[in-house]
């Protein structure tokens, strides 16, 4: 089983900012959420740990399993370029990523997606059909990336409808 897990709250997302590669650490709140989870999957044994190498996924990860957090870059979060750190009421947006012809620095959405998904499908050449149990720390961009490779990509190309509230998850059968 895969379990996909939202990083916990820091204070950019209590403040409704964009928060992509110039994130902050988890606050208190989102301690206790990974805290939370990390006591609602106590009885899973996680046989491999995975973890966008952004500091709160990774804090996320280690508190939820007690384990070693094996990074990849391919599940950072999607660069939002001069638009990282803004107020999400100030961003002029493309749908649900920001304006690209506004802000420099904008990840291409499409290349965003095969890079994750470039991950996924190792994991499946690697771990399918193995009686493993696999968690993947991320942020909401990546965890819904992560469900739309399970799900597919929706007609309106919104992925993010995929992806949990901070400190949450979802699991996936790898199968």
């Amino acid at each position: 089983m895969i379990y996909v897990v939202r990083h916990g709250q820091t204070d950019f997302n209590k403040e409704e900012r964009l928060q992509g590669r110039f994130g902050l650490p988890l606050n208190e709140t989102g301690i206790k959420q990974a805290e939370r989870l990390g006591d609602q999957l106590r009885k899973v044994n996680f046989d491999f740990v995975f973890s966008s190498p952004q500091e709160r996924a990774i804090h996320t990860a280690v508190i939820v399993t007690g384990k070693e957090v094996v990074t990849d870059r391919r599940l950072d979060v999607f660069d939002l370029g001069e638009a990282d750190t803004l107020r999400k009421q100030e961003v002029k947006m493309a749908g649900t990523i920001p304006d690209a012809s506004v802000y420099k620095g904008v990840e291409d959405p499409n290349l965003f997606v095969k890079r994750v998904f470039s991950f996924m499908k190792e994991i499946e050449a690697k771990h399918s059909g193995l009686s493993c149990n696999i968690l993947l720390s991320g942020h909401r961009c990546t965890t819904g990336c992560i469900g739309a490779y399970f799900e597919g990509i929706p007609e309106d190309q919104n992925i993010l409808r995929f992806s949990s509230n901070n400190g949450d998850y979802k699991v996936y059968n790898l199968e």
